[in-house]
């Protein structure tokens, strides 16, 4: 417990001191935002910065804190001092910087922005990487939830198609993101979502209790016990993909500039995009101090190890008074606040695209019907194919992060314009290059090259990289003041 508080210390600090200073370097101003100058009714809303705080925290926070905490404990007691110093100087920054540019281009999407700062090729090459992720990214939040829905609440055991239920239970959710990315965002998502919120703090403050009623075995914090991985996987660079929603999430880039479009003031941005970074860091923390503790009193059986059915073990034995079913519906709140949203991205950047205006009711349908269809093949794929979904699942991990990548070098081209500390940017910049290269390179979904070669590749390719990019920098003209 002790490590844990040590890494909510973390946290707080780094939240009241380095979030002024990355704010600083941005220099918020007080002009009109998107979110009255081009106000829609229907993605172009300002909203009250509480609802925004909500909204983007349930948005950024799926099923990645959960099972990146069930999986990044087995690292050991390090990921406790890790993840928030990850969170405070990569992944809160990386939030911060993406939503904040958003709101100062008049709501750009990632791949708009990847358009105007990287240039046409990067954008033709991460617009159907990043919309054909998004797929994936909602088919992973349908699966999740509908079989976290259907194990707890309709007691099923069979999640195939054979299963007529789990067919509704699939079908009910895609209609419920239908729904939520059809209908303006204050007028659906700005209504349901604090109600989801405060289902979420009710489940969490409930595991909360169960921690002090029913006590923690936690592994305490030494040397050796830096690398206790039960497959031997290394830190690098497994440890940071696996806890990427608690340390630095590239997904997230997709759904800042959504909120970019309802912020009504640029002084919002540092509670809105770097604080709730810090509060999914939280959400994840939480759950790696419960999967510990059952990890250490052997409730998990050795095959369950790592995978979701840890959050019903948690939720039986920490859960006061037989609650374990309110802790599960807090669990099961995070993918589907996150489906949705993913979704309403794959609109916005296809709309953008298009230069399609999304205010009739016909021009939003005609984006999202493809989109859901797109799913459902997503989804009866993953369900159908051996194996399919643990390579999917893979894979999300993988390109999850490397969109994190043009989003690092969107905002260091940014700071470096306006003559600001780029390095802020820069840093983390190379960090996940390097890790990107060598997970690739090293793992069996990829190149399944030794792990020292990788390591010295990527870091050759982070050299590399650099290189250009001084050179790009040098070579590039800033622009005028208003356009950034």
């Amino acid at each position: 417990m002790i490590l844990f508080l040590i890494g909510i210390l973390i946290l707080v600090v780094g939240y009241l001191t380095y979030s002024k200073y990355v704010d600083a370097q941005f220099e918020p101003q007080d002009k009109e935002t998107a979110a009255t100058q081009m106000y829609d009714g229907v993605d172009y809303v300002p909203l009250p910065q509480w609802k925004n705080m909500i909204i983007h925290l349930m948005n950024i926070a799926g099923m990645g804190p959960v099972l990146a905490a069930i999986q990044g404990v087995l690292f050991g007691p390090w990921v406790f001092i890790i993840v928030p110093l990850g969170c405070i100087f990569m992944g809160a920054v990386h939030d911060y910087m993406c939503g904040m540019i958003s709101v100062r281009t008049g709501g750009l999407q990632l791949t708009g922005m990847i358009k105007k700062f990287l240039g046409y090729r990067f954008f033709q090459f991460f617009m159907v990487a990043v919309t054909l992720m998004s797929f994936v990214w909602v088919t992973v939040f349908v699966y999740s939830s509908g079989d976290i829905f259907m194990q707890r609440f309709l007691h099923q055991t069979d999640f195939s198609f054979n299963n007529p239920v789990a067919v509704t239970v699939y079908c009910v959710i895609l209609l419920y993101f239908l729904i939520a990315t059809l209908f303006p965002i204050d007028k659906f998502i700005g209504k349901v979502y604090p109600i989801f919120a405060g289902l979420f703090l009710i489940g969490t403050f409930l595991l909360f209790i169960g921690f002090f009623s029913k006590g923690l075995n936690v592994t305490d914090l030494t040397l050796s016990n830096f690398h206790v991985h039960p497959k031997n996987l290394g830190w690098i660079p497994f440890f940071f993909l696996t806890v990427s929603c608690g340390l630095l999430s590239g997904s997230h880039a997709t759904q800042a500039p959504i909120i970019a479009r309802t912020v009504g003031n640029e002084r919002q941005g540092r509670k809105v995009f770097y604080a709730m970074m810090c509060g999914e860091s939280v959400i994840m923390m939480i759950w790696a101090l419960a999967a510990m503790s059952v990890y250490n009193l052997n409730l998990v059986p050795e095959n369950l190890v790592g995978t979701a059915n840890v959050v019903n073990i948690i939720a039986d034995h920490y859960a006061p008074l037989g609650l374990g079913m309110i802790i599960a519906i807090a669990v099961l709140i995070l993918p589907i606040t996150s489906g949705d949203t993913a979704l309403r991205s794959v609109r916005l950047m296809v709309s953008e695209a298009l230069n399609l205006s999304q205010k009739p009711v016909k021009n939003r349908f005609a984006i999202i019907a493809p989109s859901v269809f797109c799913t459902a093949l997503v989804l009866i794929w993953a369900k159908t194919g051996a194996g399919s979904f643990s390579v999917v699942w893979r894979y999300t991990m993988f390109i999850n992060q490397l969109i994190a990548i043009p989003t690092l070098l969107i905002a260091t081209i940014f700071l470096y314009r306006k003559g600001k500390n780029y390095f802020m940017t820069l840093i983390p910049l190379m960090f996940y290059t390097f890790i990107l290269t060598t997970f690739i390179l090293n793992a069996k979904i990829g190149f399944n090259v030794n792990l020292g070669t990788s390591e010295i590749i990527g870091l050759i390719v982070m050299s590399i990289g650099v290189i250009f990019l001084f050179k790009k920098l040098k070579n590039d003209k800033a622009e005028p003041e208003e356009n950034q």
